[in-house]
């Protein structure tokens, strides 16, 4: 089953499955999070994606290249006006795609004022405050969240509980590997048994195809989870992106359309969430990719 819940009088409650996906920046986090929001949102679930970046520029792909206002900023205006967060309207934080995709840009604080991390906290902590996943009927929460540094506010959406299935996006670049390794730490400390964890590894691939094929997987068993798919490198996607439109939207019958519905079905049917293994030594990372670059 996609989906995992308990009886109450006779009928089964389905659990909103929380997905965030983690990576270094400008590693793609955002295209694979909008293109996957868009392939389940096409399987007929109620999909709502969450940027966690202060750029937020996460919905953009989804909101036909525009940007939507910010969850902080709609804050700071009630602060302003000596309200508090209750008095927000949810249809003024939350917006609908051109498909049917609800959409949310946390936002940051203002630029050189508090920490960006936990001003996310405090937008996925409106969002639940003022019951936007129950008043909308969310199937799955997708939360794109920055990861080149986890420190403590970053962290917040794992260890708040808002995140519970960790997907780590890299390519083939060993920075690309050494910060999903650092992320993998962070999931460590943080996962708990059973509820929350690493639930496996995307490669969007940087065109060096053989060798991501090779050692990607190589370091998802390093980690102890899965390797989930692999997304070629390919114009289409670009086009796609800068038209502001899904891949499954704007080019549907091209393959990397189908790789994204793959991809939407390999998560739906994935319930491993695991406590990973992180390198701990650098060297080792070192030497693991310096073996499958002498294989090349």
């Amino acid at each position: 089953m996609a989906f995992q819940g308990e009886k109450v009088q006779g009928e089964m409650v389905m659990e909103m499955r929380q997905i965030a996906i983690y990576g270094k920046g400008g590693i793609g986090k955002s295209t694979i999070a909008s293109n996957l929001s868009a392939a389940l949102h096409e399987t007929g679930h109620t999909v709502m994606q969450v940027g966690c970046d202060p750029k937020r520029d996460s919905t953009r792909i989804l909101a036909g290249g525009k940007f939507i206002p910010a969850v902080l900023e709609e804050h700071r205006e009630q602060l302003r006006m000596g309200k508090d967060e209750y008095a927000i309207r949810l249809d003024s934080i939350i917006f609908k795609s051109p498909g049917g995709i609800y959409l949310v840009e946390a936002g940051g604080p203002e630029p050189g004022v508090g920490c960006a991390g936990r001003g996310v906290l405090t937008a996925l902590q409106i969002l639940k405050d003022l019951n936007a996943f129950e008043t909308y009927n969310i199937d799955i929460a997708m939360y794109d969240v920055l990861g080149d540094v986890v420190c403590g506010g970053f962290s917040m959406p794992i260890r708040e509980g808002f995140a519970k299935e960790i997907y780590l996006v890299c390519s083939g670049g060993f920075m690309s590997i050494y910060a999903a390794n650092n992320i993998a730490r962070a999931v460590q400390r943080l996962a708990k048994r059973g509820d929350t964890g690493l639930a496996g590894i995307i490669c969007n691939s940087n065109g060096d195809e053989a060798f991501e094929h090779a050692v990607i997987p190589a370091f998802a068993a390093k980690l102890g989870t899965p390797f989930v798919r692999f997304i070629p490198r390919s114009p289409v996607i670009q086009a796609c992106e800068m038209e502001g439109r899904a891949v499954v939207d704007h080019a549907p019958g091209s393959p990397e359309a189908a790789a994204f519905r793959d991809l939407a079905k390999d998560i739906l049917k994935n319930n491993s969430r695991v406590i990973p293994t992180p390198v701990n030594d650098l060297s080792e990372l070192e030497q693991m990719y310096r073996q499958y670059m002498v294989k090349k």
